[in-house]
């Protein structure tokens, strides 16, 4: 029989009574936990990895075709559209890049593998990384590239042990011989496993298809003391309409709007995350469904004695609440070195963040008040005649 006024919650007593029981809810709940976390952190990993080309990039404004909705299919626009931002005030430089997947011949086993292959003006380089600016000399020269340190080496050969035994290191993409002679490091993405820079006369020699007046990219460098917003509104008056002008958070937010909605990417990460909510639900429920009927005649004496249902409602919900933070905690831990090892393993950048922590503990909190919520309907049906 329960104390009426106990020193510790009611809740609590009830849960630790059966410490087996009590552990199996924790790994229950930790286990959906895991799932949710593993299901967007994988997904934001790839929203990172496509966007983090974006962020490197040196400039303020990008000129982009309209039909160009992700990086992995970017259309290309004629360089002649660039003239007209000639004279608009406010306007440091303008740049170019081009973008286009290229098969890499792995150097040590031969297996072919998609990268990235940007190409840049090495007088005006068109990325802001700390290790490209004193190899671009080393680009002026035809069939030179340098290698991103931190694709997947194991798929696409070790490249910097390599090159420091041969340097530079003779490589084959797209079935054309180059040479890596540097390296630097973005990451690799979920459509390409690493990334090549190269001057724009290589570029158009790995892609002879190619016309060296269509441009993928055009970059926009803005005054310091100039309006981005401003000069962003001028050039959409000035450009024509098949050309979007955005701004770096316009630019990202549309490759991430891609892969979150116009991909199958997106929807089946969160059909994972549901799932994890609904096997959490279901392992809930059955744990506080069985501690009701176990102490079905206590919480009948309970009511007879006069305590209303809102009280007792409340001892269940308390029950929930307590699953929901101690399921949590082991959850949050196992999830956070998984992200170690996973971007250890594939070198996406995978890591615990503030807003995921958040997202994953109230939805533990909804799993487990409203499996609470269905326990509750075994709870009403507590009636003292009934049962004495």
């Amino acid at each position: 029989m329960f104390k009426l006024f106990p020193k510790t919650p009611l809740a609590w007593r009830q849960m630790s009574r059966q410490r087996s029981r009590l552990l199996v809810a924790i790994a229950g709940i930790a286990f959906a936990d895991f799932l949710m976390f593993f299901q967007l952190g994988v997904r934001d990993a790839l929203f990172d990895s496509q966007v983090s080309p974006y962020t490197t990039l040196k400039g303020d404004l990008f000129l982009v075709n309209k039909l160009s909705d992700n990086l992995q299919s970017i259309k290309t626009f004629s360089r002649n559209k660039l003239y007209k931002i000639t004279g608009i005030e406010g306007v440091k430089s303008v740049t170019t890049l081009y973008v286009a997947q290229a098969s890499w011949r792995n150097p040590e086993n031969r297996a072919s593998r998609q990268i990235f292959v940007y190409g840049i003006d090495p007088n005006q380089p068109a990325f802001d990384l700390p290790e490209l600016t004193p190899q671009l000399n080393k680009l002026k020269l035809l069939n030179r590239a340098l290698f991103d340190r931190a694709g997947l080496l194991p798929q696409l050969g070790d490249v910097p042990s390599l090159l420091k035994k041969q340097n530079p290191l003779v490589v084959q993409a797209n079935d054309y011989q180059i040479q890596i002679v540097g390296l630097f490091q973005l990451g690799s993405s979920f459509s390409a496993d690493g990334n090549l820079i190269t001057s724009d006369s290589t570029f158009l020699r790995l892609f002879p298809q190619r016309q060296a007046n269509d441009i993928d990219l055009g970059i926009v460098d803005v005054e310091s003391n100039a309006s981005i917003d401003k000069i962003q509104a001028e050039l959409r008056a000035k450009l024509p309409n098949d050309l979007l002008v955005l701004n770096l958070t316009e630019f990202t937010a549309r490759e991430s709007a891609y892969w979150a909605t116009g991909s199958a990417i997106g929807p089946t990460f969160n059909l994972g995350v549901a799932i994890g909510f609904l096997v959490g639900a279901v392992i809930v429920y059955q744990i506080l469904y069985s501690d009701v009927s176990d102490h079905l005649p206590e919480y009948a004496t309970l009511k007879a004695m006069g305590y209303s249902d809102i009280y007792l409602i409340g001892v269940i919900v308390q029950e929930a609440f307590i699953l929901a933070v101690l399921g949590f905690i082991p959850g949050f831990l196992l999830s956070s070195g998984f992200y170690v090892f996973f971007q250890s393993v594939t070198f996406l950048p995978t890591a615990m963040k503030l807003a995921r922590a958040i997202t994953v503990l109230v939805l533990t909190f909804i799993m487990c008040i409203g499996a609470g919520t269905l326990a509750m309907q075994k709870l009403r049906a507590a009636d003292p005649a009934d049962i004495f």
